[in-house]
């Protein structure tokens, strides 16, 4: 049994003090249909969302992670929309074989032999791992956390729903689900089955009767005992990676199945196998909306992966560099979740610059705004709503947090705005306080040659000090209240 997460700070109450007030339609692009869809949820008011979650034999590493950054914005919106969200997340910790079409290793036993621990430590480690990383980038928490390894009985019932309906058969390593007895299989993934069954000929088993088949479930080797398996009507062994997703989402679920989100890579493998495996077994729709997120590529366009070996962690790249997590979240917000996104040193100090400026912007009207209370701009929440409910475009909801920051607005009101949109939807915590890294004594001695030429009133001099200090990587900015420099 699954019990429901304790959400504590991530509550769905606790994202947004106060809504926008009125429900806008929320178009979503749904990759079933290859077209942006107004959500409308089979049951009035709430929405059912599962999304894939990690197979936990290692790290997440930072594109998988902007594929949850991008779920978390779809949950927060469904939430600023007036909808409740009864979100479930998977954990897969056993089943998931090194080659997606039910070749090769099981990742957990290959996570336990890699580090000397068995499959059940590898697990419990990976998911502690995950569920901190989701902390650092603000994530808020699924109601409803599900291991593969405790819904074991409810995959066998489905299998045997399968197997009295005729779409399975059995071979000497597993039970199959026949992909030919399921019309429009490559429903989803819009590939004809001839270029399906060349790439699944890459992994090549000569008992399946197509090679777009799939395992529902492995039996254990003869020669060798698994850490991982249980008995079932058809010998010892463990569930297929595909019917896991497929016994949690509807067991959990029910018939509210709205929204099943993951990356772009499970769409021709992983999640065309659940609809075929779950419409087989009960006759009907499974999820009405499907989003995917594109992957991170590393600067040269080569996508992120653990098996590529050029995959960098949330701790690696950021934690242990003394850069602010959410400095990566904030980076994903600016590009599409549909695009590529580009990971470089230069995109990370863009980021990191961008969400320091913005937090001295607001540090400066909780300065001038006091503990005056004001109202939140109603035009420009409307504003960023619609923005958001064009399916999630994030680029552009920043874009009227730059607008309303501009604006002739009070302090007072852009405050209040600007907290509900980092409440509720960008989670950037806006208001914390920037502690400024010391500068080199170098540019220190700058700053004391500008401001004795300004004093002098020797503004070419001035000009030409600030021209070396932006030179050096730092950003000139005079006020009011002095000359600041902040590293770029």
């Amino acid at each position: 049994m699954c019990p429901p997460a304790d959400t504590g700070f991530h509550s769905a109450e606790q994202i947004i003090q106060k809504g926008p007030g009125m429900f806008m339609d929320l178009y979503l692009y749904n990759t079933l249909t290859r077209t942006k869809e107004r959500l409308t949820p089979i049951q009035a008011g709430s929405v059912g969302l599962y999304t894939c979650g990690p197979t936990v034999y290692n790290y997440a590493h930072i594109g998988n992670l902007r594929t949850y950054v991008f779920e978390d914005i779809l949950k927060r919106v469904l939430v600023y929309n007036g909808l409740e969200v009864k979100h479930v997340m998977n954990i897969t910790d056993v089943g998931h074989l090194s080659g997606d079409r039910d070749m090769g290793e099981d990742k957990m036993e290959a996570g336990a032999q890699r580090e000397g621990r068995t499959a059940w430590e590898i697990a419990e480690h990976y998911t502690a791992a995950f569920k901190e990383d989701l902390a650092h980038l603000n994530i808020v928490d699924p109601d409803i956390w599900c291991k593969a390894t405790d819904t074991i009985p409810e995959q066998i019932t489905l299998i045997e729903t399968l197997e009295n309906k005729g779409y399975t058969y059995q071979t000497s390593d597993g039970i199959y689900f026949d992909t030919s007895k399921f019309e429009g299989y490559a429903r989803l993934s819009r590939q004809n089955r001839e270029a399906l069954q060349e790439g699944a000929r890459v992994e090549k088993n000569i008992e399946k009767r197509n090679p777009t088949d799939f395992a529902l479930w492995k039996f254990s080797p003869a020669d060798a005992q698994r850490q991982m398996e249980w008995d079932s009507p058809w010998g010892m062994g463990f569930p297929g990676w595909h019917i896991e997703c497929s016994a949690m989402s509807m067991k959990f679920l029910g018939k509210q199945l709205d929204i099943h989100c993951g990356g772009t890579d499970h769409i021709d493998v992983h999640h065309t196998n659940e609809i075929a495996q779950s419409e087989a077994a009960t006759g009907r729709k499974f999820f009405n909306f499907w989003l995917h997120g594109e992957f991170l590529n590393i600067q040269g366009g080569k996508k992120m992966a653990k098996s590529e070996g050029n995959f960098l962690t949330l701790e690696n790249a950021f934690i242990n560099q003394d850069v602010d997590p959410l400095v990566y979240r904030y980076a994903t917000f600016h590009s599409h979740y549909r695009k590529p996104m580009e990971y470089s040193d230069a995109s990370v100090a863009a980021a990191k610059n961008g969400l320091r400026n913005l937090r001295s912007q607001v540090a400066r009207l909780i300065e001038s705004a006091g503990e005056k209370q004001a109202a939140v701009h109603a035009g420009f929440r409307d504003k960023f709503q619609a923005r958001l409910n064009d399916d999630l475009n994030m680029p552009r909801a920043l874009a009227v947090l730059q607008e309303l920051l501009k604006s002739d607005d009070s302090d007072g009101v852009k405050l209040a705005t600007i907290r509900e949109f980092d409440a509720a939807i960008l989670g950037l915590e806006l208001d914390r306080e920037e502690v400024a890294e010391p500068l080199p004594r170098e540019i220190l001695d700058l700053m004391e040659l500008r401001k004795k030429a300004r004093a002098e009133k020797d503004w070419s001099e001035s000009d030409r000090v600030r021209d070396e200090i932006q030179a050096r990587g730092y950003i000139v900015q005079d006020s009011k209240d002095g000359m600041q420099v902040i590293k770029q």
